[in-house]
């Protein structure tokens, strides 16, 4: 998912590069109106790591292969943290896997890091008392992890297809591309089903890590 190195026209990466510096401010804004923010750093960092590693174990599924992208669950445990954490572990993946790319850094947190933020969002209507039952809940936190994933490659996709190079076989790259949904479908499924474990491990030995809202 992640888009490399001069894929994009100048104008798109120059924008996106001023769209994910305003969603790095708006979070950080964000951030300091929160009581003992520096407490949730260490977290944060930890979270950043994990994101930063998870690129490096791939999943067959053939035709397919996927990594684990963990923007859902970053988002309902760092909230606001979520996108600056995935914009830095971004950054080191394209300097030592090159994965992505400098110039597409931008777009790539965009990417990655709005669903986050999305997902943190959803998150909060665990309070309603729709979710106050166990499978509700379940329910919710299985979605926060699916649409964390499916929203970044829908994302990618529209991004993608509307800047695909003319000296490409367009139809077919757009097939290509379009059935890439399908992986990151089942990529989803996966994570929805992660989110679930995570949220219902936390909540047993240590409920204030997803609880901090």
């Amino acid at each position: 998912m992640h888009i490399p190195d001069g894929l994009l026209p100048p104008s798109v990466a120059i924008s996106s590069y001023a769209i994910t510096g305003g969603i790095t401010w708006f979070s950080l804004r964000q951030i300091r109106k929160q009581d003992n923010y520096q407490q949730q750093i260490p977290k944060a960092s930890l979270l950043t790591a994990a994101f930063f590693v998870s690129s490096l174990i791939h999943i067959p599924i053939p035709p397919f292969s996927i990594h684990l992208i963990l923007n859902g669950v970053m988002g309902l445990i760092l909230g606001y943290y979520a996108f600056p954490a995935i914009l830095i572990g971004l950054f080191f993946q394209a300097v030592f896997f090159q994965h992505g790319g400098l110039s597409t850094l931008g777009i790539n947190a965009i990417i990655m890091g709005v669903p986050s933020l999305l997902a943190y969002n959803i998150w909060l209507c665990r309070k309603l008392p729709l979710f106050n039952n166990f499978l509700a809940s379940n329910i919710l936190n299985f979605f926060i992890g699916f649409i964390g994933i499916f929203l970044s490659a829908l994302l990618f996709v529209f991004i993608t297809i509307n800047n695909i190079s003319p000296d490409l076989n367009i139809n077919m790259e757009k097939k290509v591309i379009l059935a890439s949904l399908i992986g990151y479908a089942i990529q989803g499924i996966i994570e929805g089903t992660l989110t679930v474990m995570l949220v219902n491990f936390f909540y047993k030995v240590k409920p204030e890590i997803i609880n901090n809202q």
